[in-house]
């Protein structure tokens, strides 16, 4: 494990950036963006205008690691440049922010309320090749929309069988276990899910550390017994839904969570912006994110 990343993770006062809207997310990104689907006509031309939008955000003069710890990249952004300079490589040496990879590759059809990752095809080799890249860790997503104990148990056990083989690769899985914000029965999944998750980490050999992406919880600071467990490095907090106005206000009262945002980052940011409009507002919502993930 790289320990100056891992230093800049465990103790960095910002946030982790979600970079990593892949095919089914990012016609909606782009619209957010203010690119229709007529822009484009091919998947081709999707991906290289979604880079060129994560390129905008990663080159503000706001994008730095005293602020934004931490990136997860798409695979094909990890296989591209930022300003010539190839991306892994260039958040960490410029910009001095931690590079992750999502790797799911997609949700199955749901089961006991929840919906498991689907299988990882070739996921060594992309670990391999993540890792000489300069990649410190990962981000695989499940996703749970009920409160089904055997649903949410089999969730865990999967996040935490893929986290086990990212951490063979000296690389430190981020455990994505979501809870649907709109879900009536929420407080008591996200119960559940804490027991499932402490459980697994009672059970991890000793030394091994994973990070965990939750759900703003309904109860304030529910998570963290698990930010405080020794075998955790940082829970951080998806924003699932919630606007950035109060996912930052919830983020606020959990002081044991930095944020982990992708929609709520980008929100407000359009193509149409010059320069100076666009690193204005991603400079405010930058430092609205850290400030409330430093609350506390």
């Amino acid at each position: 494990m790289d320990q100056d990343k891992a230093a800049k993770i465990r103790d960095g006062q910002g946030f982790i950036a979600a970079l990593d809207q892949s095919g089914g997310s990012t016609p909606k990104a782009l619209r957010l963006y203010g690119v229709s689907e007529d822009a484009y006509s091919s998947e081709e031309e999707m991906f290289d205008l979604i880079h060129e939008m994560r390129a905008r955000i990663v080159r503000a003069p706001s994008f730095t690691g005293d602020k934004v710890i931490g990136a997860i990249l798409f695979e094909q952004t990890m296989d591209r440049d930022f300003e010539g300079v190839p991306a892994a490589q260039y958040l960490w040496e410029k910009k001095g922010v931690v590079p992750f990879l999502k790797i799911d590759k997609g949700l199955a059809d749901e089961t006991d309320g929840v919906q498991l990752m689907k299988p990882i095809a070739g996921l060594d080799a992309t670990l391999e090749r993540a890792r000489e890249k300069g990649v410190f860790g990962t981000k695989e997503r499940s996703v749970i929309n009920a409160a089904n104990a055997a649903g949410i148990e089999s969730a865990v056990k999967q996040q935490f069988e893929v986290g086990a083989q990212v951490l063979s690769h000296d690389m430190v899985p981020i455990l994505e276990p979501e809870v649907t914000i709109s879900i009536s029965d929420k407080a008591e999944a996200e119960e559940m899910l804490r027991r499932a998750i402490l459980d697994a980490l009672d059970r991890m050999p000793g030394g091994s550390e994973v990070m965990l992406k939750l759900t703003l919880p309904e109860e304030d600071d529910f998570y963290r017994p698990l930010a405080e467990h020794p075998r955790v490095m940082r829970v951080v907090a998806l924003s699932g839904g919630y606007s950035q106005d109060e996912a930052t206000e919830r983020l606020a009262r959990n002081g044991s969570m930095i944020a982990s945002f992708s929609r709520a980052l980008t929100e407000g940011l359009s193509a149409d912006q010059d320069d100076a409009e666009f690193e204005a507002k991603l400079a405010d919502t930058i430092e609205s994110i850290r400030a409330a993930s430093v609350a506390g």
